[in-house]
């Protein structure tokens, strides 16, 4: 059973940086799909970014251009870097992972879920 555990979160003024990185625990097959998800208050769950054990990639529309997903070579743990934030980018990151399928981040589909890490974009 695969367990995360998410740091990197915090306080940043519109603009700046934060890369986020999500260690994992437990069996970590080829077929497992990480991705990492926003929850802001009173909005659904949204995938922001996803990444296949070959290293293909998804990002939502909202964050391509500014953020970047990546794993270490071990593929224990994926990151995601952070740019040009916006205060719309505030919520709880969540990384997931689902057995098999493509880079995609459809919530329904992924099976283990970390704690999360709270994001906080403000002047």
């Amino acid at each position: 059973q695969l367990q995360f555990v998410e740091s990197g979160g915090g306080l940043v003024e519109p603009g700046g940086s934060l890369r986020l990185s999500c260690a994992a625990s437990g069996y970590i097959s080829d077929y497992y799909t990480i991705g990492w998800f926003r929850q802001a208050p009173g909005k659904e769950r949204e995938g922001v970014s996803c990444i296949t054990f070959t290293s293909g990639t998804y990002y939502s529309d909202s964050v391509k251009g500014r953020f970047t997903i990546s794993r270490d070579n071990a593929k224990t743990t994926v990151y995601l870097q952070m740019n040009s934030l916006k205060p719309e980018d505030t919520g709880v990151y969540i990384c997931a992972a689902y057995y098999g399928g493509g880079a995609r981040c459809l919530a329904h589909e992924y099976n283990y879920w970390g704690q999360g890490t709270q994001v906080t974009v403000s002047s």
